[in-house]
Parts: C-alpha cells; sequence; structure tokens
C-alpha cells in the first residue's frame, strides 16, 4: 500500500528521468547527455518504446556487467530501462536474479528501483524474491534514515505470507526510530502486516502501540496513525474516541499538514461531546481552520460544527433553560458563521472545486433558509463559467430570492431565458416559477413574474421556452388563482404553436380548468381534437380529455359535439390502455347517471388549487435530512444516498462514540490535565496503554540525493523536511475592497520605506507578456491593482488588499516589480492599520505572501523559499 505523503515515493507507473538511455548494444549518453525529449524536461520518451526481439537479453549481459560499471549515471539509465520496461508490462521477471544483485549500492536511486523491481515481482516469484530478505533487513537497520524507511517500505510490500517472520521486528524497531519518516512509513507497514496475517497482528499487539503514535513528536506519523487504526477497525465504526483523545488531538491540529488537519477533523462528527460547554470549546479550537484556503479542510470543519450542533442543541422534550440555544438555532449560527469562507471559496476556486462547492452549498442553503441571501450575486451566472456550473447556480438563485434580492434575481434570470444553451434557458425560466411559486419575492412579485412568463409564450422562435413558460404558468396558477386574468388571454394563441408535449398539455390544462372565463377555450380545444390523429404524446391525449369533459360541465352546448368526437376517437386509440379505461369510465359515467349534477360533481369537485408553496412529488424533505447526515461526502454530489450507488459491505460504519457521553448535566466533566493519549481502556475491553518516552529525533544525515535521478544530486535533501506549521491562515481578504489613487498615495507616505517588508527576487519559471494575466490572478484571491505598466527591462504592480473587519480590517499597499530578464520576483509591503502586534503583524505578511504565491503559481515555483 503507497505511504501518502512518503518522501520520494515513486509511483508504479515510473515517467522515466532525466537523459535515458539508447536501447541496449548502442553507445549510451554520459551523465552530461541532453535531458528529455518531447514527454518535457527530465523525461526521455525512448524508455517507453516498443522493446525490440532479444532486448531483454541484451539488458541482461549489461546488468551482469552492472559491479564493474564506474559510470554511475550509465548505471542509472540501465536501471531505468528495466523499469520502463516493466511499466509497458513487458515481462522483465528473467533478470530477477541480476536485480537482486545490484541491490547492494550506496546509490539510493538504483536502491530504490530494485527495491520497486522487487516488490512488483515478488508475488509471481516469491522463491526468488526470498532470497533478498536479509539485505531488506540489513537495511532497515542502516545508519541512513532514508535507506532504513525505503528498505522497511520494500519488505513490507513484497507481501508473502512467509515474510511475516521477518517483517515484525524491523517493524517494531521502527516505531522507535529516532527519524519521522521511518516511524511513519514503520505505521504504514503495520496496516500491510494486518492484511496479510490478522492473527500476527494481533499477537504483536500492534493496536495497543498504534495509539501510543498518537503521542508521536511529529505530526504526520499521527496522521498515518489516525489513517491505519480507522482502516484496521473499520468493522466497528473506526478508531475508538475518548475524551483525552479527542482533545489531545484538537489542540494539536495547528501542527499538521493541510492533510493531517483531514484526518483529524473526520474523527470529529464522531465524538459526542462530554458536555455543551465542551461542545464550543471543541468550535472555538476549529474555528481558525475555516480560515485556510484548503477548502476540504472547511468543508470538513462544517461538517464538524453541524455535528456539534446537532449533539449539543436543545430538541423538544428537553428539560433544560428556556433560553437554551435549540438545534435550529445553532445551526444557523454555524451557517452564518461559515458563510464567508465558502462563498470566498467558492469565488477563487477552480471549476471543480467550485461546482463541488456549489453543491455544499446548495445543501447548506436548504437547511438554513436566508443565510445566504445578501450573498446572492456571488450565484450570478458568468460568461467564463463552463455549462454545469452555470446550471448549479441557476438553480441556487431562485432558493436565494426575498423581497430585497427578488427584482435583482428575476431580471438576471430573464437575461438567461434566451441562452444559446435550451437547458440553461428551461432552468431559468423553472426558477423564476419558483420564485413566484414560493411567494418569496414580496408584493407584486407574483404578478410581475406571472406577466414575464406570458410574454415567453409568444416566443415563438425558442419553442423550449414558450413550453417551459407554459409549465410554469399551470403551477403558479394552482399556487395563486387570482392570476388567471393576467394568464386567460394569450392561453387560445399559444396553444397554436407550442409543439412540445409538456407544454402543449399545460395550455390545455388551464384551458379546462379555467375555460368558463376564456371565450376561446372550446374552439382552442377543437382545433386539437379534430388534429387528434397527429397527436404522439399520451400525456397530451388524456390532458385533452380531462380539459374537454370538464369544459363540458362549464360550457355544455359548445362542447357537446366536440366531446362525442373525441369518446369515439379515444376509444378506439389502442396506444394508451391508461387512456382507453379514463374515456370509457367518463362515457359510462355520463350515459349512466340519471341525474347531470351527480355527474358533475364527481368530476370537478376535487380542486386543483394548492395550499402549500410546493408540489407533493416535490417534497424530498426526508432525502435533504439523510443527505445532511452524510455532509462531506460524494451522497451530496450525487444527490443520493450511500447505498444508491455504493455496495453494502463497502459502506463506512459511521459510530459516534464514547457510549457514555453526553454526561449527565449535574455531573460535570472530569478536567483533562494531560491531553496525551493515557487510556482507552472504555473502547479496548480493559486494555491500558502505557506512556513511552518520545523517540529522539536523531540528526539528518548532510548528503543530498536526488531520489528518482531526475536532475542534480543535490536536488533533494536526503531528510524529510520538518511539516508545515502555516497551514491555518490568520489571514482573510474583503472581496469587495476599494481604494482610490489619491488615498493609495496618501498611505503609502505614512510609512516609511525603512518600516516596509521586503522580499528579495524570487526566481519565476517563465516570463511574463502582459499584466492583464496577474491582474486576473490576484483579483481572484482578493489582491487589487491600483496601477500597472510595462517598462523597458521590468513590469511594476501597485497592489492593495484589506483585511475583513472581524481580523483588524487593516490595509496591505503592495509594490510588485517582475523583471523580464532573468524572471524574477520582488516585493515591497506595506501593512497600514490593524494589528499592531508586530508578531501577528508578521505572521500576516507571511500569509500575504504565500497568498499572492500561489496566485502567480504559474509562474512562481512552489519550492522557492521566501527570504526577507
Amino acid at each position: 500500500m503507497p505511504m501518502p505523503g512518503g518522501p520520494g515515493s515513486m509511483p508504479q507507473g515510473m515517467g522515466g528521468g532525466g537523459g535515458g538511455p539508447p536501447p541496449p548494444g548502442s553507445a549510451m549518453p554520459g551523465p552530461g547527455g541532453p535531458p528529455g525529449g518531447p514527454g518535457g524536461p527530465g523525461r526521455d520518451d525512448s524508455y517507453f518504446t516498443e522493446s525490440r526481439k532479444g532486448e531483454v537479453n541484451e539488458l541482461r549481459q549489461l546488468l551482469r556487467t552492472f559491479g564493474t560499471e564506474r559510470d554511475k549515471q550509465r548505471k542509472r539509465d540501465i536501471m531505468k530501462k528495466v523499469i520502463a520496461y516493466m511499466t509497458l508490462g513487458i515481462d522483465v521477471s528473467r533478470l530477477f536474479t541480476e536485480m537482486m544483485l545490484a541491490i547492494e549500492t550506496r546509490d539510493l536511486v538504483i536502491k530504490k528501483m530494485v527495491y520497486l523491481f522487487l516488490c512488483n515481482y515478488a508475488e509471481t516469484h516469491p522463491d526468488l524474491a526470498q532470497m533478498c530478505t536479509n539485505t531488506l533487513v540489513k537495511d532497515s537497520g542502516s545508519e541512513d534514515p532514508m535507506v532504513r524507511g525505503l528498505a522497511l517500505r520494500a519488505l513490507c510490500s513484497l507481501r508473502l505470507p512467509q515474510m511475516i517472520e521477518y517483517t515484525s521486528e524491523p517493524l517494531r524497531r521502527s516505531l522507535q526510530d529516532g527519524h519521522a519518516y521511518v516511524r511513519k512509513t514503520g505505521v504504514m507497514g503495520i496496516l500491510k502486516m494486518y492484511h496479510l496475517n490478522k492473527e500476527e497482528f494481533d499477537r504483536a499487539a500492534f493496536n495497543d502501540i498504534l495509539y501510543d503514535m498518537l503521542r508521536d513528536p511529529d505530526s504526520s506519523v499521527v496522521t498515518n496513525a489516525i489513517l491505519v487504526l480507522n482502516e484496521i477497525m473499520a468493522d466497528s465504526g473506526g478508531m475508538a474516541l475518548n475524551r483525552p483523545v479527542m482533545l489531545h488531538l484538537l489542540n494539536r491540529i495547528h501542527e499538521f499538514s493541510e492533510f493531517g488537519i483531514l484526518s483529524v477533523l473526520d474523527l470529529v462528527p464522531r465524538y459526542i461531546p462530554a458536555n455543551d460547554e465542551e461542545g464550543f470549546q471543541i468550535m472555538n479550537l476549529l474555528d481558525p481552520v475555516l480560515r485556510t484556503a484548503n477548502a476540504g479542510a472547511v468543508v470538513a470543519t462544517i461538517r464538524a460544527f453541524l455535528s456539534i450542533a446537532d449533539a449539543i442543541g436543545k430538541r423538544p422534550g428537553d428539560d433544560r433553560a428556556p433560553d437554551s440555544p435549540t438545534v435550529d438555532d445553532l445551526k444557523r449560527q454555524v451557517c452564518v458563521r461559515i458563510k464567508a469562507p465558502l462563498v470566498t471559496l467558492l469565488a477563487s476556486g477552480s471549476n471543480e472545486l467550485t461546482y463541488v462547492l456549489l453543491k455544499y452549498a446548495d445543501q447548506l442553503i436548504d437547511l438554513c433558509p436566508g443565510i445566504f441571501d445578501d450573498e446572492y450575486r456571488q450565484f450570478y451566472v458568468r460568461y467564463s463559467d463552463p455549462t454545469h456550473i452555470k446550471h448549479s447556480k441557476v438553480r441556487i438563485l431562485a432558493k436565494l430570492a426575498n423581497p430585497d434580492t427578488a427584482p435583482d434575481i428575476v431580471a438576471e434570470l430573464g437575461e438567461l431565458v434566451t441562452d444559446v444553451d435550451d437547458t440553461m434557458g428551461r432552468l431559468a425560466v423553472r426558477s423564476m416559477g419558483a420564485v413566484a411559486l414560493h411567494d418569496s419575492g414580496g408584493q407584486g412579485a407574483v404578478e410581475s413574474i406571472a406577466r414575464r412568463l406570458v410574454e415567453m409564450l409568444d416566443l415563438q422562435g425558442i419553442p423550449h421556452v414558450s413550453s417551459e413558460a407554459a409549465t410554469a404558468l399551470a403551477g403558479l396558477v394552482r399556487r395563486h388563482p387570482s392570476i388567471i386574468t393576467v394568464v386567460s388571454a394569450p392561453l387560445p394563441r399559444a396553444l397554436r404553436y407550442i409543439t412540445e408535449p409538456m407544454g402543449k398539455a399545460s395550455v390545455i390544462f388551464l384551458l379546462g380548468e379555467y375555460g368558463e372565463s376564456i371565450v376561446e377555450a372550446p374552439y382552442a380545444l377543437e382545433r386539437v381534437i379534430d388534429s387528434y390523429d397527429n397527436i404522439t404524446d399520451d400525456g397530451v391525449k388524456t390532458a385533452l380529455l380531462a380539459a374537454t369533459v370538464k369544459l363540458f360541465f362549464q360550457r355544455p352546448p359548445e362542447m357537446q359535439q366536440m366531446l362525442g368526437r373525441l369518446f369515439k376517437k379515444a376509444t378506439e386509440d389502442v396506444s394508451s390502455q391508461d387512456l382507453h379505461d379514463r374515456t370509457l369510465f367518463y362515457y359510462r359515467l355520463l350515459r349512466s347517471s340519471p341525474d347531470p349534477n351527480v355527474a358533475k360533481s364527481i368530476v370537478t369537485s376535487q380542486s386543483m388549487t394548492i395550499t402549500t408553496d410546493h408540489f407533493a412529488e416535490e417534497d424530498d424533505s426526508d432525502l435533504r435530512d439523510a443527505l445532511m447526515n452524510e455532509f462531506n461526502t460524494l451522497c451530496t454530489v450525487y444527490r443520493c444516498k450511500a447505498e444508491n450507488f455504493i455496495e453494502e459491505e463497502n459502506i463506512v460504519k459511521f459510530v459516534k462514540m464514547p457510549k457514555d457521553h453526553p454526561l449527565p448535566r449535574e455531573a460535570a466533566a472530569a478536567p483533562v490535565t494531560d491531553l496525551g493519549v493515557n487510556t482507552i481502556t472504555d473502547q479496548l475491553g480493559g486494555t491500558s496503554i502505557a506512556p513511552s518516552p518520545a523517540p529522539v529525533s536523531a540528526p539528518a544525515p548532510s548528503g543530498e540525493v536526488d531520489l528518482l535521478g531526475f536532475g542534480d544530486d543535490a536536488f533533494a535533501p536526503a531528510a524529510p523536511p520538518p511539516p508545515s506549521t502555516n497551514s491555518l491562515q490568520s489571514l482573510s481578504l474583503k472581496s469587495n475592497a476599494t481604494l482610490t489613487g489619491e488615498e493609495y498615495q496618501s498611505k503609502w507616505g505614512t510609512v516609511a520605506d525603512t518600516e516596509a517588508v521586503v522580499l528579495s527576487a524570487v526566481p519565476m519559471r517563465s516570463g511574463l507578456t502582459s499584466t492583464d494575466a496577474v491582474e486576473s490572478a490576484l483579483s481572484n484571491f482578493n489582491v487589487y491593482t491600483m496601477a500597472s505598466g510595462e517598462l523597458p527591462t521590468e513590469f511594476k504592480f501597485f497592489l492593495y488588499g484589506q483585511e475583513e473587519d472581524s481580523f483588524g480590517g487593516g490595509y496591505f499597499l503592495i509594490q510588485a516589480v517582475v523583471m523580464k530578464a532573468p524572471a524574477s520576483l520582488a516585493l515591497t509591503i506595506k501593512p497600514i492599520g490593524g494589528e499592531v502586534n508586530p508578531d501577528k503583524r508578521k505572521e500576516k505578511i507571511d500569509q500575504l505572501v504565500e497568498l499572492i504565491k500561489s496566485a502567480l503559481g504559474e509562474y512562481v515555483p512552489d519550492h522557492q523559499g521566501i527570504d526577507f
């Protein structure tokens, strides 16, 4: 199993390296040969060309002279060719013996490729794989932590039952290693052992050891321990949780990488707070995560907040104080808090990310109507949006309408009706109808929207719009019968040229239901009856039958003859059994009833007027409640429950812990004095986890090596870098900040140049061709351009951004200089107002620089350091 985030990890489909060799038997380029080809820098496509007959045998000859070869690059090229063949599916298992001999080397690049080869063919050649066991065990005790980790990873990846006895001891030793890379590799190795031999796993008590690893000083080790425990204990609902474990992890959450933060956040919905105070304490600990730029962390935090609100909120029948917040109150407060971060992410993410976030926003809008109404402009359709995002925004806009926003929203939807995308036009009409049907637009909105829909009935050149308008009007009249006077006049005319079955059936329904007040109603229906043989849709025929019968009781003299003709044609129609039976029912009812009033009461007794703001078939409240329980999963994107697209045996169990929570209100929760993981006796059947001394980090080796051989040996350090602690942001910029030129100059002059923060020139991977691309990229992150220009040797930008009021409301004035040759970026930043604490101000500036780097990711390499 691949180790998440493991340094120097090599994918199974290895993409080649720099300076690949030609086919064996011809001269190979030296280390200084030209790298790459069409595939990009550092890749030679010749590695992946089809092999010639006998080429594997030639590779065998080269491997036999491998020990005497002195050219380091040539050795690597031979190995890369072997791995490339293996990746292409060519059987190179015949080289197993020669590859195994090559494992005795100090070159980490070669050693890693040999490990990859051994792991790939171990299952098909177990006897041969067992021969390299001693070498792997010996390497797992090497002085170099990188060699120890790679050897342990290869040893665990052999996946041979007979290797278990050789694996247990190196695994146990690795968990006490002084280097974090070796420890986290060992944690993932435990998972491989669990899947290979569960009895040996239980005998070695690795489960208890994994809980000890939650106290590891390195956050990446803790992250792997959480993942492994969750997978091992999946049948019981995931790793066991109690109060010390949960608070220990949450208090360290600022140490984790973004991936680690997600692992911790996934535990929170499963934890039951001991009391209301603890629930609010957890919310306060997680609140800074909402300021991170990682959308996954923000959405996971939202789910955690909603779960806690559901756990500690007051429910009907609770004997709490009258002023205690209810579940609904807390959820509305949560939605208010997460609104700004979510809307910010919607405006700055990729198209794929935006689509998923729109799905989550839609779900939250259904949960707490009205909270997002003031942000309706963020859901306007942009010309550059892909189709699926446009459709999602149009659906959401109808839910954001209120008396203040409805005029703008309806006007925006009206502009989209004639869009070249038919689906967009249909959704726009439906959304306008939904605003009126829900009566959310305030006084006069229903009649105004009805008039717009009536105008759309006459759009003869856009048949789908006319059809959707007729369908929307049919539902709207049922909800607001008073608007029939606005709708009735154009109906007979519309029936002539509406061609889509749904729209035609809707107009026929309105003519039959309200035909008493429409003079031309009988004659409009008569034209349809006369052309009955040309009607192909059963829905239109059924609507015509019902409308004609109803109108017969309202205007008998005009309808009698045409009703008889319709009965004759419908009874002879064999295309629909339902239509045939309905016709016979109406015919026999009229023929056998002694009193016409009895038949009239049966046909017209049920009123078609509705009193709610939705139709019964549109009520999906049960589905919405179920989806909220599975928030932050694919269920929201697919809008269906997990059992609808996941096999039952693969559905992850969701079990809330601990079982004794929440505690009785009269019993105060015991204080947690030691936030380390002490005991989890309730969940582990009385087993106590004794504390063990934290491993002491060993000094990193001084040598540096390029593990993949893509460049010079000084490309990557041998020891993995410490995890970043800047996962959480302390800065949030306004999306509507404004500043005039005079204000900019005035503020710039108030800060002396000696107090400005200067970022030294950062090399860029490519130069600029214009200022537009940079201005557009920065504006997506709420950094705006006051002025910009091109000089003979450089580009200059004068930028600014303003913090949210809750973060201090201060300004950041920025002068950016991009040199043309060599391409480099320099920044001068002047903070104005806001935070006065120097350390916190420095932290915010760091976050601002990271934000600018993210915006200019196309030009600034991610690995470039920042030196002030």
